[in-house]
């Protein structure tokens, strides 16, 4: 079984090619460079660049994979969350592409894509909890099975990869600052500032970061006196904290003996070091998604629909967009 995904939800043109499991060929076209200049991704200029690149973006996976696209089996895009001029241009390409070629479309979730990212190559997804953390979305998720799934918290209003990048701005680092910011902190003392962890303690597994971002910015007159990297260290202590003490408690509360863990924010070395730790000290085996996986690639949108189509699923060539598609209902 050959699939062809496509993923256009944000800002990463993506097409990826999978045979029977084997990650064929893997094309990314970022926007970084093209965002730099606002801060941020605007949502006309990432859809016009998905216009321009991602024509080649399909003919050099198709290369790379040595696939022609009539021997493609199956076609897939992301038809939400996202972006919606984004997300039009993924999906109205595989469609035609389903259509022209008298195969079989599925549309998938962008967040599913990354629950699941962690298990390529694993064998198969196993009972666990997920945590996805990314530029868009901080959510734990209890995971039985393919499409079986439980929302157990999320961010209640900034995700932590989008307080990375704000934060980054707000300390003139350059886009995106997520990076940045884990780059500048590996020099830094973790315990300079005494940020608040919100909702660690809480009862529940939600999350805040939007009071982080606050504390910092009332530091930000004092930045001349003080080192940027223990601020930097400081503030991503912070974040790691509540990430860790949560994921952990949901761990235990569901009794999963497996953690994974996906979406940008993932590939954080100062995430992955307290997880890692944390993990083997309880017994607990950690899945950490590939950095290739982590942040938005069409890898994983076809290794979901790889999965779906296993189980007998496609979906009509009538599904639209959503840019609020929920992973649980």
């Amino acid at each position: 079984m050959t699939i062809l995904a496509v993923e256009t939800s944000c800002d990463e043109t993506a097409i990826a090619i999978l045979r029977d499991g084997e990650l064929l060929a893997s094309e990314v076209a970022s926007q970084i460079a093209l965002h730099a200049a606002t801060g941020g991704v605007v949502p006309e200029v990432a859809a016009r660049d998905h216009l321009r690149t991602l024509r080649p973006t399909l003919n050099a996976a198709l290369e790379k994979a040595g696939v022609a696209l009539g021997e493609v089996d199956a076609f897939a895009a992301t038809h939400g969350p996202g972006l919606a001029t984004s997300l039009m241009i993924g999906l109205s390409v595989a469609k035609g592409l389903a259509v022209g070629f008298g195969k079989p479309f599925l549309g998938v979730n962008h967040m599913e894509g990354h629950l699941l990212s962690p298990f390529f190559k694993r064998g198969g997804v196993r009972p666990a909890v997920g945590l996805i953390v990314s530029g868009g979305h901080t959510m734990l998720v209890d995971i039985e099975s393919v499409g079986s799934y439980r929302l157990l918290g999320q961010t209640q209003d900034d995700a932590a990869g989008e307080a990375f990048d704000k934060v980054g701005k707000l300390l003139g680092l350059p886009y995106p600052g997520g990076p940045n910011v884990n780059r500048i902190a590996r020099d830094g003392n973790t315990t300079a500032f005494d940020f608040p962890r919100s909702m660690i303690h809480s009862d529940d597994f939600a999350f805040s970061f939007s009071g982080l971002k606050t504390s910092v910015r009332y530091l930000l007159p004092k930045l001349a006196e003080v080192p940027l990297a223990d601020v930097c260290a400081s503030f991503q202590e912070a974040i790691v904290d509540v990430l860790v003490t949560k994921t952990l408690r949901a761990a235990q509360k569901t009794v999963r003996r497996v953690v994974a863990v996906s979406g940008g924010v993932s590939c954080n070395t100062r995430l992955r070091e307290k997880l890692t730790a944390a993990c083997a000290q309880r017994g607990l085996e950690l899945f950490l998604a590939e950095p290739s996986l982590c942040t938005d690639n069409a890898a994983m949108i076809g290794y979901v629909a790889s999965l779906r189509l296993a189980l007998g699923d496609t979906s009509p060539l009538t599904v639209e967009i959503d840019p609020n598609l929920r992973l649980v209902a």
